[in-house]
């Protein structure tokens, strides 16, 4: 059909919740691109506290029911009903924690955004019986989603799908934007820090794998002694690890910050002489783009998303998760070379050019709104 079209996305969190990250980003560029072609657009998600129920941003409806833990099994409901008086044209998913089956809920089309699946990282995140659940709620999409087409933001999520049972040819891959204004090279070199300072960015949760950092760090400082690391964000594995630190030996160079706003987050990565990213498996891997972007170079995991984001030894070094001396030569070498750091450095502020939120909107919303079945 043509002209503009009722969209209804599905997301567990919308731009205001507190935790709202990477995903939530990119899916409000996405349906950004939807408002400014017209279409008419609602975004469902869960509640949080003193978020209100209905509220407008940015010329969308913003639609907040149920609550985290219940978010999956109200949204059917919500689906069924005041959502489907008009029915929508789209209905568009974001599988950003556990499916919500949206499939089985509506008669509208069905298209499906997928940053990563949690896979047996949730083993590493969760207790054993509410891992499991997520694991077997992933291994219905494909069951579920069939016939459905498909925007991942990486060739490892979209092997990831394709090794699920999902055809290639229901899958685009569309690499994520990225916030050119904000993420961009010192003016002068003379900005990085004085101090050889390794920063990490994201959430504080056990499969983000900051312990691995935190265990490396005494190493790193008997040969780098004036190093630092500078942790922002926050989360629930913030206390395990601020025991571990204490622990560690390294406490004394180890920074943690919370939340920062994202000017300020901007400006302490262009003066941090490495980003490190420690995950198993993520969907892209932002903030290593936006690293790049901002002159600075990367250590990363040598894991699914990070060595779709991180070229190897061109932007960066990838090194076996969990690997401690692997970890560590790679933290001292980038912080004791250089030469090596502006190279990466450079390198890293070619590749970022590449992307921009624009065209990963345009690009995407053309994919979500082709009506041919795959």
């Amino acid at each position: 059909m043509s002209g503009p079209r009722r969209i209804v996305a599905v997301n567990f969190r919308d731009p205001a919740h507190p935790e709202a990250g990477g995903a939530e980003l990119h899916l409000e560029q996405i349906l950004l691109e939807a408002v400014r072609r017209g279409h008419q657009v609602t975004w469902l998600a869960s509640g949080f506290p003193g978020g209100a129920r209905d509220v407008e941003h940015r010329g969308m409806r913003v639609v907040r029911r149920g609550t985290w833990w219940n978010f999956n099994f109200v949204v059917p409901a919500v689906l069924r009903g005041e959502l489907a008086h008009p029915p929508p044209d789209l209905v568009i998913e974001d599988v950003n924690k556990v499916p919500c089956f949206v499939a089985w809920a509506t008669r509208s089309r069905v298209a499906v955004i997928v940053p990563h699946l949690f896979g047996s990282t949730a083993f590493r995140e969760a207790s054993l019986p509410v891992a499991t659940y997520v694991v077997a709620l992933e291994k219905l999409i494909p069951i579920a989603y069939r016939g459905s087409r498909f925007v991942v933001i990486s060739h490892s999520t979209r092997d990831d799908l394709m090794a699920r049972g999902i055809p290639a040819r229901c899958i685009e891959i569309v690499h994520c934007g990225l916030d050119h204004e904000t993420y961009h090279p010192a003016l002068a070199p003379a900005t990085k820090a004085v101090s050889p300072t390794i920063l990490y960015v994201g959430r504080l949760r056990r499969y983000k794998g900051v312990d691995w950092v935190i265990r490396v760090m005494p190493r790193v400082l008997a040969r780098v002694p004036d190093a630092k690391l500078v942790v922002i964000g926050d989360g629930p594995d913030r206390a395990r690890l601020g025991a571990m630190l204490a622990k560690s030996g390294a406490a004394h160079s180890v920074e943690f910050l919370g939340f920062a706003p994202r000017a300020d987050k901007a400006r302490r990565m262009r003066e941090a002489w490495v980003v490190v990213q420690p995950s198993p498996k993520e969907g892209w891997g932002l903030t290593v783009v936006e690293a790049g972007a901002s002159g600075t170079a990367v250590v990363a995991a040598d894991s699914p998303g990070l060595r779709d984001s991180v070229r190897r030894d061109v932007t960066g070094l990838l090194v076996p998760f969990g690997d401690d001396r692997a970890m560590e030569e790679a933290l001292v070498r980038v912080l004791s070379d250089a030469t090596l750091r502006e190279r990466l450095a450079h390198a890293g502020i070619e590749w970022a050019a590449r992307f921009t939120w624009p065209g990963c909107a345009a690009r995407s919303l053309d994919a979500l709104l082709t009506e041919a079945r795959c």
